[in-house]
């Protein structure tokens, strides 16, 4: 079974820093996306930041700059390094994996940015 585990969420000040990790296991075929999403408290999930198709990266507008996706040394691992944190990115992170067939998501990770 697809699981998606995510990881390094927590309470920063303004300007911090914070590197999630999501952790894949299982088998999924006919990847064409992995990336991170976020959902703050009363707003839709919106895309963070995402590895497309054709190895395409992409980033939403407001992190733009500060947020960098990557892969890690181990393979279904991805990892989103945050850096000049805003109180504006507090919301809960999930890491996406799309295939042709379905997505998968992690249960998501609390990103708390304030003084």
């Amino acid at each position: 079974q697809m699981r998606l585990e995510e990881s390094g969420g927590g309470l920063v000040k303004p300007g911090g820093s914070l590197r999630l990790t999501c952790a894949a296991s299982g088998t999924i075929f006919k990847v064409n996306r992995m990336g991170w999403y976020r959902q703050a408290p009363g707003k839709e999930r919106e895309l963070v930041a995402e590895i497309a198709s054709g190895g395409i990266t992409n980033y939403g507008d407001s992190v733009k700059g500060r947020f960098t996706i990557s892969s890690g040394n181990t393979k279904n691992t991805i990892h989103l390094q945050m850096n000049s944190l805003k109180p504006e990115d507090t919301a809960v992170y999930y890491c996406n994996i799309g295939s042709m067939y379905n997505d998968y998501w992690g249960q998501g990770t609390q990103v708390t940015v304030s003084s």
